[in-house]
């Protein structure tokens, strides 16, 4: 059957290319910004709004992304099964726009705040609207993923294969366009402060914005519906396919003795029921998945630049000259580099090697693309070794770490298991001193008064800090830091050695109550200088409550120690419990640049070979397929993260790439027996020859007709 084209206005075209896909453009930019742009909120939204803990809205969140990868499938089975493409993307459109105003609407402080005091009444409605809200938007989403890009692939006639090829390059870089934007604005919306009764973050707008964004992508491309190529659906392609798959196994089966000859593929076993078209057609298809087998390898490499390498930024510092980049923030690059790689790769590194002479076939540039990638991860390792040398040592599990910080108008003899350390008053150990657990036998503290031993309350594989203040007078404080801050992030704890309790505010956290001769609990702040506020009925009203911290670096954590001065007023004195992050980020971007050219060439390629190697009939699921790869991606980074526990990060780093590799040779043995077909040229084969078998049928009626009557 030939797939006919429907609802076409006489085509137009600018620089050479169909000016529907101008519009097509525009409206996957728009829908890139507005999915990016929510997701970014998401994790902040869960944990600040719906008060979740880590753990929930972690999970919340890495299920959504699941589902948003899984629902191509759907979308694909719609269109080239049911409403065909153009209907399957704005039917979804509209779903995807109702999901995002629903979840701009959950955010809503005022919706259910009837007291106006500030915090929502119902905070189960909330949740309701946000779990409505996000599977709205992931149906939306994953199912017009893999149809928009085949679309677009559509509009373009016999002849147009570079064109074709370039629209993928060209649709990729609006997907990295709205994706940078939309991380840069919305977090930026974020922190307004906006609210009918009570100021609050402005996660409305924040979330209203990308709502508006995908209205504006539905309007978008509906405006350019006259100029679209449009083919009809062709039934239920996959429950055909898999009858048929289906059919032919059996039929083999039931075939497997030696008297049957033998066919020259397995499908064709089911020529008895099927006709041949139906059956090259799977063919080709089954040849393009079985490529896909290996491609998972990819976006699991791929898709750690936003966990793993965060985490890795987070141990690093971001001062870059003048400016100062946050360890979520360097994700940015890669889209930034995407922007940047894509025209360079087109207009100049493949005219380059076709000038050289060098076949480079689309198998070929994903080959290269997978070896790229795995080398950004070898670059990570020894990014990784660099950082590991500058880290601080915690305690194992049988071990205890302890550092004794004398707080006291006196000097300090602590006598350790094996070490003697004498202490000036306000002063402290060089760092942490480590023992095993059965070596600690005691711990004595003297001064020129006293002497005294001190309790054996000590847990292991933590970090203690022992003060130490007067004679008989000593705080065992367990610190409960056991690894550098999260997110780059800065700790800070305060002692009070003054009679009175003390409240202490810094840039907007609160630390409550603090005892005589006490510490806090460490809170944790970004980078920069904080100021903070000591409020205490002691303090005379000529003395500064208000005091300014050291300009904090990354990765690093205080102890601020608060006592009276002879005149009557405060002092800060500031005592190092983490060093600073000192290996700079910037040591990051070979890693990025090497990934985002990787990506460059096996993404935007691969997407254009899953179109081209696809029957009319099937482009959507081809789509949908390739796209499967990045969930089954995710997949495996969650198992070989859960199965295997590395004492250190830069040997997870070249497991990654080592399997990586495996792959990359696998895959290119694989690419080196793949024959590329025409879709195109075949069905126009099966569709001469079903025209000439009509036309032999007719004539052979007009030829028998005068006989029968003769004879009659």
């Amino acid at each position: 059957m030939v797939n006919q084209v429907f609802g076409m206005s006489k085509s137009r075209s600018c620089f050479g290319y169909p000016l529907s896909i101008f519009f097509i453009v525009v409206n996957e930019f728009c829908e890139r910004f507005s999915y990016y742009g929510m997701r970014a909120l998401l994790v902040l939204y869960f944990r600040n709004f719906l008060n979740w803990d880590d753990d929930l809205s972690t999970a919340i969140y890495h299920t959504f992304a699941a589902l948003c990868y899984l629902t191509p499938i759907l979308g694909a089975l719609i269109a080239d099964s049911w409403l065909g493409k153009f209907k399957t993307i704005i039917s979804l459109s509209i779903v995807y726009t109702i999901g995002q105003a629903v979840i701009a609407v959950s955010s809503i402080n005022d919706l259910t705040d009837h007291d106006h005091n500030g915090t929502p009444d119902s905070i189960p409605v909330h949740v309701a609207l946000s779990m409505i809200g996000l599977v709205l938007i992931a149906f939306g989403t994953g199912g017009i993923k893999p149809c928009v890009s085949a679309f677009g692939g559509d509009q373009f006639e016999e002849g147009q294969e570079k064109q074709r090829n370039q629209f993928f390059s060209i649709f990729y870089l609006a997907i990295n366009a709205g994706s940078l934007l939309s991380t840069i604005i919305t977090p930026i919306l974020r922190v307004q402060q906006c609210g009918i009764h009570s100021q609050q973050a402005c996660y409305p707008l924040a979330f209203g914005v990308p709502a508006a964004l995908m209205a504006v992508s539905l309007i978008v491309f509906v405006l350019g519906s006259s100029m679209y190529r449009k083919f009809q659906p062709q039934g239920n392609v996959m429950s055909k396919v898999a009858k048929c798959i289906s059919f032919a196994i059996k039929n083999r089966f039931r075939h497997r003795s030696k008297t049957f000859p033998k066919r020259e593929h397995w499908l064709d076993w089911a020529k008895e029921k099927y006709d041949e078209r139906l059956i090259s057609q799977i063919k080709m298809v089954m040849k393009v998945m079985f490529l896909y087998i290996p491609l998972p390898m990819f976006w699991a490499l791929f898709d750690q630049q936003g966990s793993r390498w965060t985490l890795q930024a987070t141990t690093m510092s971001g001062r870059i000259g003048a400016i100062e980049i946050q360890p979520d923030q360097m994700q940015t690059v890669n889209a930034i580099l995407i922007v940047i790689m894509v025209p360079i790769m087109d207009a100049v590194v493949y005219p380059l090697i076709a000038k050289c002479g060098f076949n480079f076939t689309s198998l070929k540039k994903m080959t290269v693309g997978m070896f790229l990638a795995s080398m950004a991860f070898v670059a990570a390792a020894i990014v990784q070794v660099e950082i590991d040398k500058t880290l601080p040592v915690f305690p194992g599990e049988n071990q205890i770490q302890i550092k004794v910080l004398n707080i006291g108008n006196n000097n300090m003899t602590v006598y350790l298991p094996g070490e003697t350390v004498t202490l000036d008053q306000m002063s402290q150990t060089n760092g942490f001193i480590t023992f095993d657990v059965d070596k600690l036998t005691s711990i004595n503290v003297s001064s020129p008064e006293s002497s005294i031993t001190v309790a054996q309350n000590f847990d292991p594989g933590h970090r203690h800090t022992l003060l130490v203040w007067a004679p008989n007078s000593y705080l065992v404080v367990k610190d409960g830091l056991n690894q550098k801050p999260e997110k780059g992030e800065n700790g800070i704890r305060f002692v009070n050695t003054l009679n009175e309790m003390l409240t202490i505010t810094m840039s907007g956290k609160v630390y409550e109550n603090i005892t005589s001769y006490n510490a806090s609990s460490y809170q944790f702040f970004p980078s920069g200088e904080k100021d903070y506020t000591i409020n205490s009925t002691e303090i005379a009203e000529n003395c500064p409550r208000v005091f300014k911290s050291s300009n904090l670096d990354f990765g690093s954590a205080y102890t601020y120690v608060i006592r009276r001065m002879n005149d009557g007023c405060l002092e800060v004195k500031e005592f190092e419990d983490i060093p600073p992050n000192t290996v700079n980020m910037a040591l990051q971007i070979p890693q990025y640049f090497l990934l985002t050219c990787g990506e460059v060439v096996f993404s935007v390629t691969g997407l254009e070979f899953s179109y081209s190697q696809a029957p009319s009939n099937m482009k959507s699921v081809l789509q949908a397929g390739w796209l499967l790869t990045v969930a089954v991606g995710n997949i495996i980074v969650l198992i070989v993260a859960g199965a295997g526990h590395f004492d250190k990060q830069w040997a997870e780093y070249i497991l990654f790439a080592s399997l990586l590799l495996v792959v990359c040779v696998i895959f290119a043995i694989m690419a080196r027996f793949y024959t590329y077909v025409n879709p195109a040229e075949i069905e126009a084969q099966f569709d001469e020859e079903e025209k000439k078998k009509s036309m032999e049928k007719d004539s052979s009626h007009t030829t028998l007709e005068p006989v029968t009557q003769t004879n009659m």
